[in-house]
């Protein structure tokens, strides 16, 4: 997938009438979930049907924005985004799409009225023959434009428009990057993962911390949890590190993502009120039975599976070390693998 960071990166060869030009959405897409990749499908399966006798087909395009409009809109907002950017850009691709342009949103950029945007960004820059979009799009200066703005322009200007309707859960409720976060932030990591469909990720560069899971036995890749994207709630959780994670959508390369190292891992989240020296929320994750990954430096991703236990204050480092093995068990039991030689499961009792 080819990822365009801006206008200028856009080949210029789109809009060559002999071109097939494009099949267009338009969203954030936070997180890619279950609504997200339904009109994504559909962007796609639109694209292969409109091929021309010859084979040449337009390109299957979505255009979003970084950073996310509310965040420019009301600065003082506190919402973090459900995936990073690299992330997003990864979930995309694997949707079969053939292009991302990732627009940079400006208080400027956000004051076109919606029939500049459409006949400016998807018609002129992007040559779309087709935009497919879901029933609650907006688009243009104050989120004027909505679907029925869109179909008007469509018949004017002979641009095919697609609405989709809401997909909704078996319960009724409309898939969205809201309910994502709500489950999130209540540490429901199996209810978030069925609405995105995947695994819930956070994303940050491995820093050095106080070193003391070394010292214990439990060497961990430590991450800022204040710029790793939703963190949930304090607590110990059964995962995945992932080494080398999305480096295709980070470079904007085309062609796929190098291959993933997953290992499996116990996360620990939060300041570990065990020791009164942590006063920063971190993320640190265990791998199982490695000691000898070093990983200072590099961009990982931790993909978080399900919530084991929440934060405890342990009396003494006895217990806390009887826990720790409990939780490396319970996480290789929560992952279906097996656990490291050094703990027998029969030797474990949770402090």
């Amino acid at each position: 997938m080819q990822v365009w960071y801006g206008s200028e990166q856009v080949p210029a060869r789109l809009t060559d009438p002999r071109d097939a030009g494009t099949v267009v959405t338009v969203g954030i897409f936070d997180g890619v979930h279950r609504g997200h990749q339904a009109i994504l499908a559909r962007v796609v399966e639109r694209a292969r049907r409109m091929a021309r006798p010859g084979g040449e087909r337009p390109m299957a395009v979505a255009v979003t924005f970084d950073p996310h409009p509310v965040l420019v809109h009301r600065p003082e907002a506190h919402m973090p985004m459900v995936a990073s950017l690299a992330d997003r850009l990864e979930a995309l691709a694997a949707t079969g799409l053939d292009a991302v342009l990732v627009v940079h949103y400006t208080l400027d950029f956000a004051d076109q009225g919606p029939e500049e945007f459409v006949r400016t960004w998807l018609e002129g820059l992007l040559a779309a023959r087709a935009v497919v979009v879901g029933e609650d799009v907006r688009f243009g200066r104050g989120n004027s434009g909505d679907a029925a703005l869109l179909e008007r322009i469509g018949r004017a200007d002979g641009l095919a428009v697609e609405i989709v309707d809401d997909v909704r859960s078996p319960s009724g409720r409309r898939w969205s990057s809201t309910w994502v976060r709500e489950l999130l932030q209540a540490g429901d990591m199996q209810g978030a993962a069925e609405v995105l469909g995947h695994v819930h990720r956070l994303r940050g560069t491995v820093v050095h911390g106080r070193r003391r899971g070394r010292e214990l036995g439990f060497p961990t890749a430590n991450l800022d949890a204040a710029s790793a994207g939703v963190v949930p709630p304090d607590g110990v959780y059964a995962g995945w590190l992932v080494r080398s994670p999305g480096a295709a959508a980070l470079s904007g390369a085309a062609g796929r993502s190098p291959r993933e190292e997953r290992l499996p891992a116990a996360i620990s989240i939060g300041t570990n009120p065990t020791f009164d020296d942590v006063p920063q929320r971190t993320v640190e994750a265990h791998v199982l039975g490695r000691a000898d990954l070093d990983l200072y430096g590099e961009v990982v991703a931790i993909e978080l599976v399900d919530l084991l236990r929440p934060m405890l204050a342990f009396d003494g480092l006895q217990p806390l070390l009887d826990q720790m093995r409990a939780d490396v068990v319970e996480t290789a039991r929560v992952l279906g693998v097996g656990a490291p030689r050094s703990i027998r499961p029969e030797d474990v009792t949770a402090g």
